[in-house]
């Protein structure tokens, strides 16, 4: 493929890079992109859901776009390095538009407790390296490979946990207060070179990995309560989430940067209330 200047990341050639593509918001997220704004999609998955990544690759297809799913642990540096010099053999330089960092693999428990939930070292590590550390190191792989299409934007998915406590989750609250402090070091290093780096915070969507988690009972408690607390009286889909995504990529979102993107639609707004007035 040619490296002109004219070439480098224009038209067909155009890439999202998206990590955890194969279910919940990134697969979501991977099937918006190909339709708008029209990117080929190189999704990262650990093989946990082989049919819902089979049904995005057809989906990406299906819009006309190149797609190709790759298995492996995106939480380590060396899939990092592997995964870009994978994607730059079938998509070349200066053809990664959009880069999203959708996977999850947080432990839940407490750090102190003397029973099977305590926090110890190795899942605060694998936590860290999951939910924050491998954003840097997919960021670092894509400059060092020169990757980044013209103007690129580098995307990490942001929740409500850090902003206020919920039993178990203080590991996760923890790696996503990491993952945007280095989203703004990251949105200073690159916007220099025209390239935007933000985080996008949502509320609680409906994916595989929490009905992994929760009974259907508890699932129905889970979207009453939400039903409370959003203004729009239900919760949000990955759909909506994804669809938002698109908007990032286009001309009109290029002077966010650094940002944490609010688009919880208002979901704890009714908190307080929901507690003095239930």
């Amino acid at each position: 493929m040619s490296d002109s200047g004219e070439q480098r990341g224009t038209g067909e050639r155009q890439w999202a890079l998206i990590l955890g593509a194969s279910s919940g918001t990134g697969a979501a997220i991977a099937h918006a992109v190909a339709n708008k704004p029209g990117l080929n999609v190189f999704g990262v998955h650990r093989g946990r859901y082989l049919d819902s990544a089979a049904q995005v690759e057809r989906q990406a297809k299906d819009a006309g776009r190149r797609v190709l799913m790759w298995q492996a642990d995106a939480s380590t540096p060396e899939a990092a390095e592997a995964g870009v010099r994978a994607l730059r053999e079938v998509a070349g330089p200066g053809a990664v538009k959009l880069f999203v960092h959708s996977i999850a693999g947080a432990s839940v428990g407490r750090f102190l407790s003397e029973g099977e939930d305590r926090l110890h070292a190795k899942r605060v590590r694998r936590t860290f390296d999951t939910m924050a550390h491998s954003f840097v190191y997919w960021t670092q792989a894509l400059v060092a490979s020169d990757m980044l299409a013209p103007e690129a934007r580098l995307l990490g998915l942001q929740n409500t946990l850090k902003e206020t406590h919920l039993t178990n989750t203080g590991l996760i609250s923890a790696s996503k207060a990491a993952l945007e402090m280095y989203v703004r070091y990251l949105a200073m290093e690159l916007g220099g070179l025209g390239h935007r780096v933000n985080l996008l915070k949502f509320g609680t969507v409906m994916t595989p990995a929490l009905k992994h988690v929760y009974t259907p009972e508890a699932l129905e408690r889970l979207e009453e309560a939400h039903a409370r607390m959003n203004p729009a009286g239900r919760m949000c889909t990955v759909e909506e989430v994804a669809r938002f995504v698109g908007v990032l990529c286009g001309e009109e979102a290029g002077w966010f940067n650094g940002a944490t993107i609010d688009y919880t639609g208002g979901m704890t707004l009714r908190l307080l209330d929901l507690v003095l007035n239930p």
